[in-house]
Formats: C-alpha cells, structure tokens, sequence
C-alpha cells in the first residue's frame, strides 16, 4: 500500500516539473531547490531526533562511498537526465524508457549476484526468475506502452533515448543500495545522505550553467512556489523515507517493479490539472499495468 500511494505522488511530479519548465526553470534549478528545502526540513527532524539520526559520517569511507554513489544515481543523475531528456525527444519515448527501470533492476541483480561476492551482494533479494515475475513484467510493459504511445508514432532521438536510458538504469543503481544502507543506518539518517549527497553531486552542473533566467522567474506566483513545496517536502522528503522502507519490506526488485504504476497516475495527474482527457486505450492500459505489477510480485504459483 505504502509502494502503491509513493507511485501516486511521484506520478504526479511530472505535471509538477512540466509547469515549473514551462515558468521558467530548468530541469537543474529545480532539483537543486527542491532537494535544498527537503534536506534542510530533513536535517531538522534528524537534529530533533537526535542519536545516531545527527551524525556527520557513516561508519567506515566504503559506506560513505555507498552514499555518494546513492546520491549521484537516485538524485542528481537520474533527476537531471529524466528532465534534460524532455528538451530533445518526446515526453512518450522519456516516459517509456524510464519506465524499463523494473527490468533493469531484475537484471543488474542478478548480474551483481553472479560476479560478485561479498555483504552488499548478500544483501540484494534473492531473485528468482518464476512465472509470475515473466509474465506480469511482460503484461505491465505492454500497459505501459499502451498508455505512453496511445496510437502516437514513436521519433526516435538519439541523445534523448540515451538519457532517458541513462535515468532509468541510475534508478536501478539506487535500488541496488538503498534498501540495505537504510536497513544498516535508519530512514532518516540514509535520506539525509543521499539528498545531501545529490546537492553536491549538482553544483557543478549550476556552476556551468547560465542562469540568468532566474531573474525573470515569479516566486511569489503560486504555480511556483506551490509546485516547488509539493515536489521538495511530498515528493522528495516525504516520499524517499517511505521508499527506503518500502525496498526494506519487499526488496529491491519487487519494489521497482511499481515504477510501472507512475504513468498511470500521470495520466490522472493531467487529467486533473492540464485538462488532459483518457482514451480507451489508456484506461485499457492502466488496468494491465495495475494487473501486471500485482501479478509480479507474486513469489510461487502453488
């Protein structure tokens, strides 16, 4: 339920971060802002809590590594390549590509298991290629082409495709992590690191940037200020320690396996807020999406 209701806010994002482009910001300023006002309400109840949630390092520099590694592939490279994609191909191949990241994950983890050993290793789900995987991984990707394309044409664009590739396997990356180094440091103490980590990781990309369109920017407009706390303490802050938990109660694959879910509540996001209508299609979709990702996380047909 707590994986189902993360889908449904992170699927809104997208119409979020469409509306703060189209006022002006890029794809880099609003990552920045967002993760800066979240690490800072984050860092706040971290303080408050106090023991080992206040803490400035982990345990030993692999561990510290292990955040930084979580900060660049679940923050700053995967928002920053999601977003930058929109600007060279369209919102359907980001949309789509991005969503392979279930795939990716079952994939990355079972080539991680068979090259290497060790305690990080060990602690990735035990993945186990049944039927119910195949067969309702096969069945959410085709919703999911379903409602992405909905009768359109697919252009490809090179340099988009890669970085919407590039987003999705980052996500993979972070699911490999996440789930393990929460279990070993707590929710808010692995939060707090991969944002603070995901800040730093983006302020070269700032630094070589114009950002001069800041001036016209209106941040006393609603559609701005109103989209930028949504994204920064719901989407961000809020959501990112129910997902470490969630990959700690069902494991990595099985958890990334409801990114499929996120069109779906795009799709109901615009509806609401960009007046957007659904086809038949789409609806017919949404349901083999919901199907799939339930029949996915089957473990053993009896």
């Amino acid at each position: 339920m707590l994986a189902f209701m993360t889908m449904a806010l992170w699927g809104v994002t997208f119409v979020s971060t469409k509306t703060l482009i189209n006022q002006g910001l890029t794809p880099a300023q609003i990552f920045t802002i967002r993760f800066i006002i979240a690490y800072i309400g984050l860092l706040t109840v971290c303080l408050i809590r106090g023991g080992r949630n206040k803490r400035a390092f982990s345990q030993s520099l692999r561990d510290e590594f292990l955040f930084l590694v979580m900060g660049i592939s679940g923050g700053s490279l995967y928002f920053l390549t999601e977003n930058t994609a929109l600007s060279y191909t369209q919102a359907c191949n980001v949309s789509f590509i991005v969503c392979i990241a279930p795939l990716l994950t079952i994939l990355l983890t079972l080539l991680i298991k068979k090259l290497f050993k060790g305690p990080i290793v060990d602690g990735l789900e035990d993945v186990k290629v049944r039927l119910p995987l195949i067969a309702g991984t096969v069945i959410a990707l085709t919703g999911m082409a379903m409602v992405v394309f909905d009768g359109n044409s697919l252009n490809l664009s090179p340099k988009g495709d890669i970085l919407a590739f590039m987003s999705a396997l980052s996500w993979a990356v972070y699911s490999q992590l996440s789930g393990q180094m929460t279990e070993r440091y707590g929710t808010l103490y692995a939060t707090r690191k991969v944002f603070f980590y995901g800040l730093l990781t983006i302020i070269p990309v700032l630094i070589l940037s114009d950002n001069s369109n800041l001036a016209a920017v209106e941040f006393d407009n609603i559609k701005v200020w109103g989209n930028l706390l949504f994204l920064s303490t719901i989407a961000s802050l809020f959501c990112f320690v129910l997902w470490n938990r969630i990959l700690i109660a069902i494991g990595n694959v099985t958890a990334t396996n409801y990114v499929y879910l996120n069109p779906v509540f795009t799709l109901i996001g615009a509806i609401l807020f960009l007046s957007e209508s659904m086809t038949l299609v789409s609806g017919i979709g949404s349901a083999m999406i919901l199907g799939g990702v339930i029949l996915s996380g089957v473990k053993k047909i009896r």
